[in-house]
């Protein structure tokens, strides 16, 4: 009988090796034209005898990330040809036009750590396509990418983003799926920011996730738990808009594979526990141009250039409006409580924490602004593409200097945040009025499924209902 080790011979890459080849990857995405990319990529495809699969993934309308494994050659001979059923996917195709297609992104490349996804496997992003070849509508994935090519073709702007995505350590698997509110989560550790020992399976959870996104080319900062206990946090380097939003889709997904493999669940609701701080995704984000900081000015009001405070205004002014981007869940807007650190006031600062934007200690290398009202569950390409379009096309917020400013917050539920965003012709007019429609009926649904009031406990319904949580069965009952 043969040991199973000797009929397999699949790839797998020590953690140190794999870090310099994602590393490498990473930068030639900026030096290579994009078919000189496909060509080396096939080129090592067809000569690597022990990759058995190559993933290809992208992101429905509401942020779910879908993984699709295909054989090497088949892939390689059909690649121009990846068809799939639109109409499986929640926020995508009727069942009357379901062909839609996959365009590969071959400058997306990446070699995974096998212990975590198995020997044998490389991954890519895909955008979706319609029948006729043209970007699809509700793809925001390649709609970001168009609008930053063309922003970068155009105007000169490179748009750079990185994430500080928290989330939650929960006891057992599935946690989720299984919620019952009547007990609530248990949580794996009591301590939080300063409390949690070496070795303890919340450090043991966040060395594991960190190792493996350095492998895969993250480039992390800093990696430690969070204020509230059982919470994480592990921050990775600035990149270009669209690699940091798969970066973010990543993360997460290699969070719930760490969790599972060690019997527990890595949960992005935003806030899944009562009492203690919420789980937020700061994004920081900034502008530059001929490998400048546009964002920068020595003499500026906070070190910001016009650029960036004309942004800012803008955003502020849309805030209302384009909320339910950012905070897209029913169980969302619990995290906007005053009580704890919230960011819900509309404006900005450089030292308010309740501040949806606040602006961080500076230079010509690092200014830029945070904003803090964006839940981790949002959809990072629809985030994105609101967060360009907002701050580069919308209006800036008027002050009127003889009056005292009022102050304003975001919408306090989610019935809220949907009525601002149904009356937005601004909405409709920077995602589409389809894509504004079918956004917000899937919201609807989520928000039809939940009491208006949110209360003071996490109810089953906005757990089980949530657009990240695998209980479609459930859907189909209604």
């Amino acid at each position: 009988m043969f040991e199973e080790n000797k009929l397999k011979n699949f790839l797998e890459i020590p953690y140190d090796e794999l870090e310099e080849r994602n590393l490498a990857a990473k930068e030639k995405r900026f030096t290579l034209a994009p078919e000189k990319l496909e060509e080396e990529y096939r080129e090592y495809l067809k000569k690597e005898k022990r990759i058995k699969a190559i993933t290809l993934c992208f992101s429905d309308i509401e942020g779910r990330f879908h993984m699709l494994d295909y054989d090497k050659k088949f892939l390689l001979d059909s690649s121009d040809n990846l068809t799939f059923d639109g109409s499986s996917i929640r926020g995508f195709t009727a069942q009357s036009e379901s062909d839609l297609r996959l365009s590969i992104d071959w400058g997306s490349f990446m070699w995974l750590p096998s212990d975590l996804f198995g020997p044998g496997k490389v991954i890519m992003f895909a955008n979706v396509l319609g029948r006729d070849k043209t970007q699809y509508e509700s793809d925001f994935r390649g709609l970001l990418q168009k609008y930053a090519n063309d922003l970068k073709t155009k105007k000169g702007f490179t748009a750079n983003a990185s994430a500080e995505i928290e989330g939650f350590l929960l006891d057992g698997m599935n946690a989720e799926a299984e919620y019952d509110e009547k007990i609530g989560f248990k949580l794996i550790t009591t301590g939080g920011y300063y409390h949690s020992l070496p070795m303890d399976k919340l450090r043991q959870f966040i060395d594991s996730c960190a190792e493996a996104q350095r492998a895969m080319g993250f480039k992390n900062e800093k990696d430690h738990p969070e204020v509230a206990p059982s919470q994480f946090e592990m921050n990775f380097s600035y990149t270009d808009i669209v690699r940091a939003a798969d970066q973010i889709q990543l993360y997460k997904l290699v969070c719930r594979q760490v969790a599972n493999k060690m019997g527990m669940t890595a949960s992005f609701l935003p806030k899944p526990i009562m009492g203690i701080n919420g789980s937020g995704m700061h994004t920081n984000f900034s502008l530059s141009k001929n490998g400048r900081n546009a964002f920068y000015e020595k003499s500026g009001e906070e070190s910001l250039s016009p650029l960036a405070w004309d942004f800012i205004l803008k955003l502020l002014n849309h805030a209302p409006e384009i909320c339910l981007v950012l905070n897209s869940s029913v169980n969302a807007y619990r995290r906007l409580d005053p009580h704890f650190e919230a960011p819900n006031q509309i404006k900005v600062s450089p030292i308010d924490r309740g501040s949806m934007i606040r602006i961080p200690v500076g230079n010509q290398k690092t200014a830029r602004i945070e904003i803090r009202s964006v839940a981790p569950d949002t959809n990072p390409y629809l985030w994105f593409y609101t967060l360009l379009k907002t701050g580069l096309e919308g209006e800036k917020l008027k002050k009127d200097e003889s009056k005292r400013d009022r102050l304003r917050f975001l919408p306090g539920t989610i019935s809220d945040a949907l009525k601002l965003f149904k009356a937005s012709d601004f909405v409709g007019k920077i995602l589409g009025s389809d894509n504004k429609e079918k956004y917000a009926y899937f919201k609807q649904l989520a928000a039809d499924r939940s009491p208006r009031e949110l209360g003071t406990r996490v109810k089953n319904s906005e757990v089980i209902y949530h657009h990240e949580i695998t209980n479609q069965a459930l859907w189909n009952l209604f």
